[in-house]
């Protein structure tokens, strides 16, 4: 049923502020004017129908407050907000159903008393898709800016986004909810299962699933951690004995990836972002181009070359990408350079000291890739960002896979130099060590206590200056905003999924020659839970909820370096001296028959992907009779109108 807005009323005196718009200092007073009037409009006349007021009343004057707003909805216009975007919710009968106001009651826990029923995350994603929908009908430009050119149907909060017009636009945190969240999730230290179901509720789908799977990942590690502290101690210089833990190592890599994604299936569903219709998508807001029709939705919108943006990509991306892959492998050539005079020292030393250096090149490689790893990302950003992507789906794949070529080059390649060209395992071993280790060290100090560390002082700044102005308004509100403000914008899972897979390569590549790979990760994503959930809580401001059925492009590149896995453990297998032993007259023969082993697996592989069904059978049987049931609907529906058309013909 199509909703008619113009039959309800959702003004709503006092309201609950929802989401934070923070204007530029200099904005003219006729913008802000007509943004405020465009958010009450009602959504007839091109509206957003949502309720706004200043932090700081007309007249007052507080540095830094007067072009903050806050934004909420009554509980109506949420509900009717909720079937817009497609919310999928419980119904009484435990079946999950795209929420209807008409059919409303139908659903669990609804009341129309009840403002629970719709969770804060939910709330403040309905805001934030109706503040990006407003969109311009007859106006030309941003009164007071000239230069900011508007045209039918362009989204107003992104023309103001690019023109700096708008400065932030961010949701509050919901400070009872949050302590209650923080002291369940990471107030007491003791190994337990994450609150994932809470998390959703307050963050959205997005961020409950990298925590699920940062989870997940956790207790997959486990086998490989109990298989390898035994191997580490009682078979550590006998690599003959490595074949074994390589198999396992084939075994396990595939298996945690395909029930993975049954897992995925559940929590989607019990979620209700399996059934969500995927959303439209709008032109990201940082592309532009000239003036045209897109022929797909028939509106006016900027149009950019297609051929133009696959000449950047192709003469100035690509180029670019080849360049820092030289320069990283110029740096691993002089890291073994550095290995070869640590080296040459400690053979004419033989000192505890000259025992310690060898360790020190190793150490500063790892820190240096480090550091490659986050400027080549500014720079990759810059250049996806130049590229003009018109999608944010496009713009994120381009970004992904430009990101994820370097950092497997830069952290990879010296291991496979070291395992491959010079066949030396025992550098290997400490190489391997020294990275993972490092990294690991380095990324949780840079990631959790220095802005941490930031984020405190910053904290007693503003309280300081809040309890020193004498205001009227409801001082624990504005207090919050100034806080939640200053905070830092949290950036997406983008960096995290990037630490969980390079350490995933760490694990299933070489983890066979330095058994407690799978020890130490499973340690940092100990302690990953813990100062994660506290950066969610403390650090960042809130971010939006965006929904998910899984964790996306991300699913592919675990998969592809289990893929690479196979490769690199058969190649080790081949080379340990026992299957060497096998095969003492011919090497071609031994290369044959490691080459037809690496594709059986991935064979075997690929089966297994296919065996092992995405869904499991409660859910697909679930998802099969709502499909039947929409049909049925749907017949029903026509068969009504054909009799009623069919009376109207009769004389």
């Amino acid at each position: 049923m199509k909703i008619s807005w113009s039959a309800y009323d959702t003004f709503e005196a006092n309201f609950k502020p929802l989401v934070v718009i923070e204007l530029a200092e200099n904005t003219r007073d006729e913008t802000k004017e007509w943004l405020t009037q465009k958010i009450v409009e009602k959504k007839k006349n091109g509206g957003a129908q949502l309720l706004i007021k200043p932090l700081v009343e007309d007249g007052k004057k507080i540095d830094g407050n007067q072009n903050i707003y806050l934004v909420g909805a009554s509980h109506l216009r949420l509900l009717l907000g909720a079937e817009t975007v497609g919310l999928v919710k419980e119904c009484n009968d435990h079946t999950m159903r795209a929420f209807t106001y008409s059919s409303r009651k139908t659903f669990k826990n609804f009341a129309e008393d009840n403002h629970d029923f719709l969770t804060m995350a939910e709330c403040q994603y309905i805001i934030k898709h109706e503040l990006e929908n407003l969109r311009a009908k007859d106006e030309k430009m941003i009164p007071g800016y000239p230069q900011a050119k508007l045209y039918p149907g362009k989204s107003i909060m992104r023309r103001l986004l690019t023109n700096g017009i708008l400065v932030h636009m961010f949701p509050l945190h919901e400070t009872e909810e949050l302590k209650k969240l923080g002291h369940t999730w990471y107030g007491q230290l003791k190994i337990r299962y994450q609150p994932l179901d809470e998390i959703r509720s307050y963050f959205g789908e997005t961020i409950s699933f990298y925590f699920a799977f940062l989870e997940y990942f956790t207790f997959a590690l486990v086998p490989m951690a109990v298989i390898g502290i035994p191997y580490y101690f009682f078979a550590w210089e006998d690599y003959d004995k490595y074949v074994i833990f390589a198999t396992f190592n084939l075994l396990w890599s595939t298996v945690i990836l395909e029930v993975w994604k049954r897992c995925c299936a559940v929590m989607a569903y019990r979620w209700g972002t399996l059934l969500m219709k995927r959303q439209f998508e709008e032109p990201r807001p940082g592309f532009h181009g000239v003036l045209g029709i897109n022929p797909m939705t028939g509106r006016e919108e900027p149009v950019y070359s297609s051929f133009k943006r696959q000449l950047r990509i192709y003469l100035v991306s690509l180029p670019f990408v080849c360049l820092c892959l030289y320069i990283a492998l110029y740096v691993m050539m002089i890291y073994f350079d550095l290995e070869y005079q640590a080296y040459l020292y400690h053979e004419a030393n033989q000192s505890d000291l000259s025992n310690l250096l060898l360790y020190v090149p190793s150490i500063i490689y790892a820190v240096v890739i480090e550091v490659l790893n986050r400027i080549y990302q500014y720079a990759a950003e810059f250049l996806t960002s130049w590229e003009n992507h018109r999608l944010e789906s496009s713009y994120q794949n381009h970004l992904v896979l430009k990101v994820l070529v370097f950092n497997f080059f830069n952290c990879f390649a010296s291991l496979f130099y070291i395992a491959f060209v010079l066949f030396d395992m025992k550098l290997l071993r400490q190489s391997l060590a020294t990275l993972l280790i490092t990294s690991q060290i380095l990324n949780q100090c840079v990631e959790a206590i220095l802005p941490y560390c930031l984020q405190k002082r910053r904290n007693k700044r503003v309280k300081k200056r809040v309890k020193s102005l004498e205001i009227d308004t409801d001082l624990s509100v504005f207090e919050q905003v100034n806080l939640e403000k200053e905070m830092d914008t949290y950036l997406g899972t983008f960096d995290d999924y990037l630490e969980l897979f390079l350490q995933f390569g760490y694990v299933s590549l070489f983890s066979c020659v330095y058994p407690l790979a799978a020890v130490f990760a499973v340690l940092n994503n100990v302690t990953e839970m813990y100062s994660d959930a506290l950066k969610m809580c403390s650090i960042f401001k809130r971010p939006f909820s965006e929904p998910a059925a899984n964790i996306g492009v991300w699913q592919l590149a675990f998969e592809t370096m289990s893929v690479i896995s196979v490769v690199t453990n058969c190649v080790l297998i081949g080379m340990s001296p026992q299957v060497n032993a096998l095969f003492p007259d011919s090497k071609t023969e031994l290369i044959l028959i490691v080459v037809l082993a690496e594709h059986l697996i991935l064979a075997i592989k690929f089966l297994m992907a296919f065996a092992i069904p995405d869904k499991p059978q409660d859910i697909r049987i679930k998802l099969g009779r709502l499909e039947f049931e929409s049909l049925e609907a749907l017949k029903q529906q026509q068969m009504k109108l054909a009799t009623e058309s069919l009376k109207e013909e009769k004389p």
